[in-house]
């Protein structure tokens, strides 16, 4: 499955953006998918996950409250709604399947097979 990020750009401290994965090559039913961001010089952090159900949703502490994820099987589309955004949040975003219909360390980059390019959220002071 090809995944593409989508979405990014500047924004304000305080504002909102919302990234777009769309998957093309297999469907995304059957995949748990998951965001997760990329500082310079830092290790590639969990964000968000969704089940493949999208009956259960996960979030770093760090983004509880602000940021949704959320997935339309019939677009094969995975969203991340980013509300009250920071300059912390800065940083490439990466969007990611697992085929793993049940995956207990979601927040780990090793249970994902497959990987979008990333794209760029700039959050300004």
């Amino acid at each position: 499955v090809q995944l593409q990020a989508s979405g990014g750009g500047l924004v304000q401290d305080g504002g909102s953006l919302r990234l777009s994965c769309a998957a093309s090559g297999r469907t995304l039913s059957g995949y748990h998918m998951g965001w997760f961001c990329q500082a310079p010089g830092k290790e590639r952090e969990f964000v968000a996950a969704v089940s493949w159900r999208a009956d259960t949703t996960y979030y770093a502490n760090s983004v509880k409250g602000r940021f949704t994820i959320s997935r339309d099987n019939a677009k094969n589309t995975v969203y991340l709604q980013m509300n009250s955004l920071k300059p912390v949040d800065t940083a490439l975003y990466y969007c990611a399947a697992s085929p793993l219909t049940y995956v207990p360390d979601y927040y780990d980059t090793r249970n994902y097979d497959y990987w979008g390019q990333g794209t760029q959220v700039t959050v300004s002071s």
